[in-house]
């Protein structure tokens, strides 16, 4: 694997499970947010999110905005299968940089998770999560 693209799966794994320890441990410390209880994310392990954030690289460098490709945790080891999506949206230039949003879908468990992140494209080639 390329450094950059090794550099983009690094950050982008950095980022998404960043939320998902906020989101579990928000879920074990506050009544109000049982509702992410058997969410996707809660099922997803260090490998799980590997697999997703390859998805990602993948379809922000070769689909086009509202084109999806289809992703899932087979062979990373998880007892729990879970699929989705990745679906780049609304390509347009901040700072001049070439940004995405994108669509991320998951399924596991008869539960479905969406998350739609800014990603912008660095002037070394790597996609960097933007902060919202």
């Amino acid at each position: 694997m390329p450094i950059r693209d090794r550099a983009f799966a690094h950050a982008s794994l950095r980022t998404i499970a960043a939320a998902a320890l906020v989101a579990v441990s928000a879920t074990a410390s506050a009544a109000n947010l049982g509702f992410l209880n058997n969410t996707p994310i809660t099922y997803m392990k260090q490998r799980d999110l590997q697999a997703l954030n390859k998805a990602a690289q993948i379809a922000l460098n070769t689909k086009q905005d509202g084109e999806s490709l289809d992703w899932n945790n087979e062979g990373t080891g998880n007892t729990v299968p879970i699929n989705g999506t990745v679906t780049p949206q609304e390509t347009f230039e901040s700072g001049g940089l070439k940004c995405r949003k994108v669509t991320l879908v998951a399924h596991a468990k008869g539960q479905t998770q969406t998350w739609i992140p800014t990603a912008c494209k660095q002037s070394d080639g790597t996609w960097k999560l933007k902060k919202q």
